[in-house]
């Protein structure tokens, strides 16, 4: 008695446990004969591990219901008699089970069962989304292959028979790629057509039943918060992120919780809290000895960290310190993250105009600006200069290089 492999690998492919795969035979069965069958567990474990090399009636047929295959592709021993094969009709005979009932085992429909294999192509076109918007940012290419890419994803599950592990894993993703077409639309300085996005990511993140998925959802409701400059709700969203089940698992969520709110209590005029808030957010970063941050949680590194840090001393009016966090995250953050060395070289550049250092600025600026690709959709950054602009314009100055970087940059922005 030797193991099926070839049926073991194609329950993995559609994420089937044992139980599962009984309750789509019995699925199958019911719409074959009309009331449930009565395959079990033990039924199944005996398919799997060999005992059953040929199954008969009622199991033969919702098998092939379930798989669309024959039998005899699951790695079965084929029936001791078999249906002419050039005469198809016969594939819809009467199969007679052991009590003598007559059973309509229909020839199994050839449609394609979701398992493993969709979800990871979905998922590659997912990584090279997420690659894309690294390097442009808020383009509304990247928005719009986000909502075609959900759309699949979604219809894909509109047939059922997936497993409830596929179904999880599929909405899960569903509701990052929408995510990442928000946060495009947040970087396009779109944050109604951000919240739009979100309102479908929500849903999708409760039928995925998965806290981290969620976390991130409120994550970039509160960005779209705050970019409407309802910084009281914004507070209230990080409040909700730092209460949350995946950050009681996790610190490092945690941590972003205590930065957003932060930044939303900063800008609400409550340094004290704010600078608590902060210290939380160090106190709680530090990572586990050894363990590295998985999924979408893993952007939040310590360049990143540093890079939030100096949008709440900006908020609190201190741009000496946040001059200094910006040269710590440019130092370290990557660079093929083209949109956010261009985004934080911009927040650079207006740290040095907040403290009079004007043409450091300028060249700052300029450098920021030459980062962004063409195609880059990042308003965000282009915002951010144009507030450079207006602080270098409001000093009065007639240094050339600064009348020359102010006349250049209004054709930026």
């Amino acid at each position: 008695m030797s193991v099926n492999a070839v049926l073991k690998q194609k329950m993995h492919e559609l994420g089937f446990t044992q139980d599962e795969l009984a309750s789509q035979m019995n699925t199958a069965l019911m719409k074959i004969i009309g009331r449930p069958g009565e395959v079990s567990a033990r039924t199944v474990r005996n398919l799997v591990n060999g005992a059953t090399r040929r199954p008969i009636g009622r199991t033969c047929a919702a098998l092939e219901a379930v798989f669309g295959c024959p039998t005899a592709d699951l790695g079965f021993d084929p029936p001791r008699t078999a249906a002419p094969a050039e005469d198809p009709v016969h594939r819809r005979t009467l199969l007679v089970a052991a009590t003598g009932t007559a059973v309509a085992a229909a020839a199994p429909a050839r449609h394609s069962r979701l398992g493993q294999p969709d979800a990871d192509r979905f998922h590659l076109e997912y990584t090279n989304l997420l690659r894309d918007d690294s390097r442009l940012g808020g383009a509304r290419e990247v928005e719009r292959k986000a909502v075609d890419l959900t759309a699949r994803i979604q219809a894909s599950l509109t047939s059922g028979g997936a497993s409830e592990r596929i179904q999880r894993q599929m909405y899960r993703l569903a509701s990052d790629v929408t995510c990442l077409g928000a946060f495009a639309a947040i970087d396009a300085s779109a944050p109604q057509r951000a919240r739009a996005h979100l309102d479908r990511a929500f849903t999708l993140a409760g039928l995925a039943r998965d806290a981290e998925t969620m976390y991130r959802v409120w994550d970039h409701l509160m960005l779209t918060s705050s970019q409407r400059e309802n910084h009281a709700e914004a507070a209230a969203g990080a409040e909700v992120m730092k209460r949350s089940s995946a950050a009681r698992r996790d610190p490092l969520y945690a941590s972003l919780g205590y930065m957003r709110r932060a930044n939303a209590l900063a800008r609400l005029g409550q340094p004290t809290e704010s600078l608590r808030a902060m210290s939380l957010a160090e106190r709680a970063f530090a990572p586990a000895p050894g363990k590295e941050p998985s999924g979408w949680i893993s952007f939040y590194s310590r360049a990143e960290f540093d890079a939030l840090s100096s949008y709440v001393w900006t908020a609190l009016g201190e741009h000496a310190r946040a001059e200094s966090c910006l040269h710590r995250t440019l130092a370290a953050i990557p660079a093929e993250m083209i949109r956010n060395r261009s985004l934080y070289t911009a927040h650079l550049s207006l740290a040095q105009a907040r403290q009079g250092e004007v043409e450091l600025a300028c060249s700052t600026g300029r450098r920021a600006y030459e980062m962004l690709l063409p195609d880059s959709g990042s308003q965000r950054t282009v915002n951010t200069l144009a507030r450079t602009r207006q602080v270098i314009e409001a000093t009065g100055t007639k240094a050339p290089e600064a009348v020359s970087w102010i006349e250049e940059s209004r054709r930026w922005t």
